[in-house]
């Protein structure tokens, strides 16, 4: 059966020691979220996570969701009490403004949480993963009297809420809807269409389901100018606020995936449904967005909570697994073999899934922390640098640490041999549940093409020329460091690697813009390495400090040390492949007729 066990000591050392996490009580909310407020949330959000929610993981892949005649969903057996605890304990709300009944917390600690409950149970975390996201659209775009009606029975977790937005015959292309609303008169609309693979859309864990739909008004523009985002409650809700009448939509089935089976996937089918619009008409994808890039950064939390559940039983089999004997010698000789951990390709295996792991962790919390400073800081260039800093690394963390968690899920089920494969090992499920990370909230592929067309080239490419001299600065100013050259000769020969890269495209994507199509995901690859080598190197940094100064943690600071170098030596030279690859250019990738594929 496998386990899991939050990186609590992780985190705490990431925020107070390589972040500046409790340098920021400037921002609101940062006062209260002192050093033994923040080890207590995180403890106990540790707690729930491996006591609660892991041990129904299994039991959820195994048995599903459940549709019932009359379109109701049953989640698997444990999920209703496990929410509850969830809900219950005020999790649901640890970053939303107190106003609305939540702690007002940073939404960097809400992230660390997230990692618990996605590497825990990642169909479960989904629930209020999803809601989390559809009070922060709700909260910045919607009215006050939708803001007072919904979000605090959302943030008590006793309601939930989706996102609606793809289409059978429309998934990226959302210009291509065909969901319509025609105004009721009353300020309302009337909402008809299907929508597909819409997480969480129907299930009996909260008794009322807040789904932000998108669709277009009778007479609005083509394509996505004329798209709204209306808000759409499962039971409509009464003046005083309690549950009514049971609203025009409804589940018409469920997905059968390849994982996560104990999330509800569902078709949604809208028959004249009561909506109200949120923000303007014809202006739906930004207030989508706002939920979307919420969702996008919660998604490559979740691929990091699966590479490192996979990680952490792939290193208990392999220290309980004989096989062979150690190439230097026995080093086990009162057994009949060796533990398989001391195989060289097996630590490089390990090795490599830990310093991504370790490294994705900081740039998930520092990327969470900009976020926190775009939205709580009463500096205008403050928030516009963390903006700037956000619009560009969410495609990466999103794209990069999806693509990395499911290919580490997969290099940990390596580890179990024969054993990995089958299903009573878990690891398989782990693989599963990874995939999904890679499709939803936008397919990587498109992450690198927002990265390249949009995000690189807004306002004049200014956050990547801040990005690029903030590591060089940092280079600067520690590359005498001899503690430190490990990192920072390599992250120098990678940062030279991402400005190349960056110039190619300027010099050959604007003529030709197969280019920047053909490079993309190597481009975003490139920048996500270089992220997680800058963060390697403001860890080594923090590390060398604590073990001067803390002889009882002499010996974990050490291992962080080994572990970047070994980042720094056999995984960041990976940009020189990346840059290769990009300047190969789109010639033979778009050089064959349709006709031959």
């Amino acid at each position: 059966m496998p386990s899991y066990r939050a990186p609590v000591e992780d985190v705490l050392f990431l925020l107070n020691d390589v972040l500046g996490f409790h340098g920021r009580a400037n921002l609101a909310g940062f006062s209260e979220a002192s050093p033994d407020v923040v080890e207590a949330v995180l403890t106990e959000g540790a707690k729930l996570a491996e006591t609660v929610l892991a041990p129904l993981n299994r039991v959820g892949d195994q048995e599903g969701c459940r549709r019932d005649p009359d379109g109701s969903v049953t989640t698997p057996k444990g999920f209703k009490a496990a929410y509850h605890t969830y809900a219950q304990g005020g999790w649901m709300g640890l970053s939303v403004p107190e106003e609305y009944g939540g702690q007002g917390l940073p939404l960097t600690l809400n992230t660390a949480i997230q990692e618990f409950a996605s590497g825990a149970n990642l169909a479960l975390g989904m629930y209020p993963g999803l809601t989390q996201g559809a009070v922060a659209a709700l909260l910045v775009h919607g009215s006050e009297e939708q803001k007072r009606t919904y979000v605090p029975k959302m943030v008590e977790g006793v309601w939930t809420g989706t996102m609606n937005l793809t289409e059978p015959h429309c998934g990226t292309d959302l210009g291509l809807l065909k969901t319509k609303a025609v105004p009721n008169g009353d300020g309302s609309y009337s909402l008809t269409g299907t929508k597909i693979f819409i997480s969480a859309g129907e299930h009996d864990l909260a008794e009322n389901i807040v789904h932000l739909v998108i669709a277009r008004i009778e007479g609005a523009p083509a394509g996505t100018k004329g798209i709204s985002l209306f808000v759409v409650p499962k039971f409509l809700v009464n003046p005083d606020g309690t549950v009514g009448a049971r609203n025009g939509v409804s589940c018409g089935s469920l997905e059968h995936k390849m994982g996560i089976h104990g999330n509800s996937t569902c078709v949604m089918n809208y028959d004249g449904a009561t909506g109200w619009l949120v923000g303007e008409a014809n202006r739906g994808l930004n207030a989508m967005f706002v939920m979307m890039n919420e969702a996008r950064l919660a998604v490559g939390v979740q691929g990091l909570g699966q590479s490192e559940v996979a990680y952490q039983n792939a290193v208990a089999y392999a220290k309980d697994r004989l096989q062979g004997r150690a190439l230097t010698g026995a080093k086990a000789p009162e057994k009949a073999a060796d533990p398989i951990i001391v195989h060289p390709d097996v630590r490089r295996t390990l090795m490599q899934i830990r310093a991504f792991n370790e490294a994705a962790r900081g740039l998930m919390l520092w990327t969470a922390l900009q976020s926190d400073i775009a939205h709580r800081s009463e500096d205008a260039k403050e928030r516009q640098a963390a903006d700037d800093y956000l619009g560009l690394m969410t495609p990466v963390v999103k794209g990069v640490l999806t693509d990395r968690g499911f290919a580490n899920a997969v290099e940990a089920q390596q580890m179990f041999g024969g054993h990995g494969y089958i299903e009573e090992w878990g690891m398989s499920q782990f693989v599963r549940d990874a995939r999904i990370a890679m499709i939803y909230e936008g397919a990587n592929g498109i992450q690198a093409m927002d990265l390249i067309g949009r995000k690189l080239p807004k306002d004049g490419g200014r956050a990547m020329m801040t990005f690029l001299g903030e590591v060089q600065t940092f280079i600067k100013d520690h590359g005498e460091d001899a503690a430190l050259k490990p990192f920072t000769g390599p992250l120098q020969a990678a940062l030279n690697d991402l400005q190349g890269a960056t110039m190619w495209f300027m010099q050959n994507a604007f003529s030709k813009p197969d280019n920047a199509g053909a490079g993309a995901t190597d481009y975003m690859h490139l920048l996500g390495l270089v992220a997680m080598g800058y963060m390697w190197a403001r860890i080594a940094r923090a590390a060398v400090a604590r073990k001067a100064e803390d002889a009882a943690q002499a010996e974990r600071m050490e291992a962080k040390l080994v572990t970047g170098r070994f980042f720094a030596e056999r995984m960041l030279p990976e940009t020189a492949l990346r840059l290769s690859r990009i300047k190969a250019g789109a010639d033979t990738t778009m050089a064959l007729p349709v006709e031959a594929f």
